[in-house]
């Protein structure tokens, strides 16, 4: 019955639509545009997908090669509500895809080559194809910047991870390292000391380019061993996962082994939005900046998730503004009319 009275409740929106030529009812406003076009994945595209579908706009998704984002690299979520005993990364990222499908979200993992927002409507093109629409969510994130060591592929989400918030739970009484100097290593370092019974920071200057408060409590933290001069060769594993690294002084190449059972790359993250070419504004980092809400610089052009947070990062805030970003641009389309 719920599911019957959900099919005639769509199909009485969707005749007020064609009476009133509402956008937001999801038809196009002109032959071949689109209402909206979702750039990218993750908990926040598939959110704004799911609330741009449940406002009958048909959003079109280009959700990229990897569809899901840095959740595919996750191996247990344990930290969003809903999920009382955890979640793969991966699965959660395809419950949240299916959900958003189920109201119409159209999906095709391709990923967007370039974008003209130089004139309404706007322009994407994806493996050559031009489409256009009315109004464009940015979600395309950010991506850890690893470092691309010997056995780091093979040990992504089996011990070696980029988000001590979101993995650190996992290694209660267990050693890890931290491999970074700045003050997200020191933050990562001190968070980790809640679980770990032991962490090593690796950082391969003799300097830190942390802030002095963030170093101080770092390195009088009874948990915590600083070790500098050191920079991770490669990386030690067995059949269980991650068993430690292999360390190596950049000043004479010697070398020493490390024993760990997890270990949190933070040495950076990069926004995805070269394929912007500059059109909206960012900041030196190129993360994207909101103008108003979740609007970007351009009109119609909004952008939610780890492409514009450089703060929190995390599943359950992108998802948030990828709700944001959704009714952000159902408003805006509506006031266009």
């Amino acid at each position: 019955m719920p599911g019957r009275l959900l099919e005639q409740s769509l199909q009485w929106w969707n005749d007020i639509g064609r009476v009133e030529g509402r956008p937001f009812i999801g038809r196009p406003v002109a032959e071949g545009v689109r209402n909206v076009i979702i750039i990218g994945s993750g908990p926040a595209g598939y959110t704004a997908g799911l609330y741009a579908a449940r406002a009958l706009l048909e959003p079109l998704m280009f959700a990229g090669y990897m569809s899901g984002g840095q959740l595919m690299l996750t191996s247990d979520v344990e930290n969003f509500p809903g999920y009382p005993k955890g979640i793969g990364g991966p699965e959660m990222m395809i419950e949240m895809r299916e959900q958003a499908e189920r109201f119409g979200l159209e999906v095709h993992d391709k990923n967007v080559e370039r974008v003209d927002f130089s004139s309404r409507p706007h322009k994407v093109w994806v493996e050559g194809e031009e489409f256009q629409a009315e109004s464009v969510i940015i979600c395309t994130g950010a991506e850890a910047i690893w470092l691309g060591v010997e056995g780091e592929e093979a040990q992504k989400g089996r011990g070696i991870s980029t988000c001590a918030t979101c993995d650190g739970a996992f290694f209660r009484d267990e050693e890890v390292i931290v491999v970074g100097g700045g003050d997200s290593a020191m933050e990562e370092a001190t968070f980790l000391t809640r679980f770990a019974s032991k962490v090593t920071i690796i950082h391969r200057r003799g300097f830190f380019r942390a802030s002095k408060v963030m170093y101080e409590r770092a390195e009088s933290h009874p948990k915590i061993e600083i070790k500098t001069f050191r920079q991770v060769k490669s990386w030690m594993s067995d059949d269980n996962g991650l068993t430690g690294a292999i360390l190596e002084d950049p000043r004479d190449g010697s070398e020493e082994e490390i024993s760990c059972t997890g270990a949190f790359i933070a040495i950076g993250h990069k926004p995805i939005t070269q394929y912007l070419e500059g059109q909206v504004e960012t900041d030196d980092e190129g993360y994207i900046l909101h103008k108003m809400n979740t609007m970007t610089s351009v009109n119609g052009v909004f952008a939610a998730g780890d492409v514009v947070d450089t703060r929190y990062r995390q599943a359950i805030t992108a998802a948030g503004m990828g709700c944001q970003a959704a009714i952000d641009a159902e408003r805006w389309l509506e006031d266009q009319h």
